[in-house]
């Protein structure tokens, strides 16, 4: 195969195993009242060939990390050499390691290994934080870059900045726009929520008040007609699968220019 169809291959692939990520996550949210992105990976293990699916979803995850570091990293997407370019590639390389944890939970679990094991996902990452030295002040920025990234995700779909990587002849597709805005939208909406809870737990000095995804829904039941909020988030979490699958079919992929790495290595440099 082609190196450059091999890495679009890649990188589609690596985006609709993110989209039946939150596929899973929206069902259980809808039909269980309560979903998180690893209990929604659990799921597909009740299933028949569950492991094998497990460990399929794993891969595609491993090829979603691949494509966010050439994104970061090898600067894929041709962000310009600015502030705001190199806070959008440190905040894709924040989402290569959260799915190199998923994918690794997904292997993990495939073969068999973690049965026994249980782990709190925000918690344990918020109890981390704060063992290390200035752990609060460490929680709290990890909190913040949450509440930023869940805003730049609602901005990215309420602008339509998304179409700049859609293939021209979908990008006034109505039904195609209908859903990246609405999943885009619910999903940064939570992810801020999600931060909020973050930094709340860096200022009580308590891990245990730090939450996810499923705490998002849950705050968003408790407001005043909290129950249509919370259907109305699920189902944007479905969109926001949608919105991965789109990406996976139609988005423009460019292979890192293996040039230019060469040109910033610091090998190359050497006497």
């Amino acid at each position: 195969m082609h190196q450059r169809t091999g890495f679009q291959v890649l990188a589609r692939i690596g985006y609709v195993a993110r989209g039946i990520v939150f596929a899973l996550l929206a069902g259980l949210a809808l039909f269980t009242g309560t979903a998180t992105t690893k209990s929604a990976l659990d799921s597909l293990l009740t299933q028949p060939f569950g492991r094998l699916w497990l460990g399929l979803i794993g891969l595609g995850l491993a090829g979603f990390v691949v494509w966010r570091l050439a994104q970061s990293i090898a600067n894929a997407d041709n962000h310009e050499q600015n502030l705001k370019g190199y806070v959008t590639r440190i905040m894709l390389l924040g989402s290569a390691v959260v799915y190199v944890g998923l994918a690794y939970y997904s292997f993990d679990h495939a073969l068999g290994f973690a049965a026994a094991r249980s782990s709190e996902g925000e918690k344990d990452l918020a109890g981390w934080a704060m063992a290390q030295p200035f752990g609060r002040y460490l929680a709290a920025s990890i909190g913040l870059g949450f509440v930023i990234g869940g805003g730049v995700t609602v901005w990215k779909g309420v602008t339509g900045k998304y179409k700049r990587f859609l293939e021209p002849n979908v990008k006034e597709n109505r039904l195609i726009n209908i859903v990246c805005v609405y999943g885009l939208s619910a999903r940064g909406l939570l992810f801020a929520v999600a931060g909020v809870f973050f930094c709340y737990a860096a200022f009580t000095i308590d891990p245990q008040q730090a939450g996810g995804m499923a705490d998002a829904l849950d705050w968003l039941r408790q407001l005043p007609f909290g129950s249509v909020l919370y259907v109305l988030a699920a189902i944007g979490l479905l969109s926001f699968a949608g919105y991965n699958f789109i990406e996976g079919r139609y988005r423009i992929v460019r292979t890192p220019d293996l040039n230019t790495l060469r040109k910033i290595s610091p090998l190359n440099s050497a006497p």
